[in-house]
């Protein structure tokens, strides 16, 4: 183990560090190549895992002793490989697999855009335009659409997960009907209902992603009939009443796109409806390294950003919510309680 006396030097860190791009590049491999899943419960000699794989042996045991010294799998005296608690991760079955995560943090316009975070901090700006001409999501769609059915499953992934803590956390046992805001698919609205079995909720987002809504929403599905499914932009309108609204995860676009829909949103409630806002934070969390370096991803890609707990409670009250507490929901997401008071309902 790694300690204060025997941890490597400045000069050798830096080194590790600038080399970063090896790391996230043998965590693509790795996933691409399906090691994780074909490497099973028991440990396994490199040969084995080649065939398995589809690899030579020896380009595949210098990609896992890369990987193995982030303790991302393990090798064994007798040179076998074998799992540890990150590479299960990586498996497609996994429960908790981040395996579309890795995949989306470094598709191939990542690292067009990476080089590029100078000019990003000079200007405030996205550099996707430049580079491809045209908004990043509008590119996704229309010239990689590989890269966007990976976007739509990592999402997807991490709703579903993130969905149960969100659940688990949120106290709903005295309202009777929720609305999840830009909910993706809807796997929080859907979490919620399951758990509270009076509530009626309504999924908001855009067509082309309620389209492809949870299945225990649509029609036939077990909680279709007590869900609203409605097509729209939250930021042009929230024609949705509800006594408690959910915005999870999407104010990170410019301060206008921000006001609109937190305004939208404070309009549709009218007074005492309860907003409940849930967003990774940049700051006074255990999961900073991750958090920041989404942060500059958004700066890349949309010109977004991550919020400290300052920048948030600042959106927050200037759209004229009172905020009435605020907790972690876990070590990645805090939750922003607040209720729209008389002065502010229209």
């Amino acid at each position: 183990m790694t300690t204060a006396e025997t941890a490597p030097p400045p000069s050798m860190r830096l080194r590790e560090l600038v080399f970063g791009a090896a790391c996230a590049a043998a965590l693509r491999a790795a996933a691409r190549l399906g090691v994780a899943d074909a490497l099973g419960d028991a440990p396994r000699a490199v040969e084995d895992l080649a065939a398995a794989v589809k690899t030579e042996p020896q380009p595949l045991r210098r990609l896992l002793r890369t990987l193995t010294c982030y303790g991302v799998f393990a090798e064994r005296e007798d040179g076998t490989f074998a799992h540890t608690d990150m590479s299960r991760l990586l498996r497609e079955d996994d429960e908790h697999s981040l395996r579309a995560i890795t995949l989306w943090c470094t598709e191939p316009w990542t690292w067009d855009a990476w080089p590029k975070l100078d000019e990003a901090v000079r200007t405030g700006r996205s550099v996707v335009e430049d580079l491809y001409g045209k908004e990043f999501f509008t590119y996704l769609n229309e010239d990689a659409p590989e890269s966007a059915d990976v976007f739509n499953r990592a999402m997807t992934t991490s709703s579903t997960q993130s969905a149960r803590d969100v659940a688990h956390f949120l106290d709903l046992s005295g309202s009777a009907s929720v609305a999840d805001i830009g909910g993706g698919q809807g796997h929080v609205v859907a979490s919620l209902l399951e758990k509270y079995p009076s509530l009626h909720g309504t999924l908001l987002d855009l067509p082309r992603v309620v389209e492809n809504a949870d299945p225990r929403l649509r029609p036939g599905g077990a909680l279709a009939d007590r869900v609203r499914i409605v097509p729209g932009d939250c930021r042009a309108t929230v024609p949705v009443r509800a006594d408690v609204y959910i915005i999870k995860n999407i104010l990170e676009w410019d301060d206008d796109s921000t006001a609109r829909t937190l305004r939208n949103v404070i309009e549709a409630g009218g007074p005492g409806a309860r907003v409940v806002v849930i967003e990774n934070l940049v700051d006074d969390t255990p999961s900073m390294k991750f958090s920041t370096a989404m942060d500059l991803l958004l700066l890349l890609n949309v010109g977004g950003a991550k919020h400290t707990t300052e920048s948030m409670v600042g959106r927050l009250t200037g759209a004229g919510l009172v905020i009435d507490d605020i907790q972690p929901v876990n070590p990645y997401l805090h939750a922003f309680d607040c209720v729209v008071p008389a002065s502010e309902a229209r």
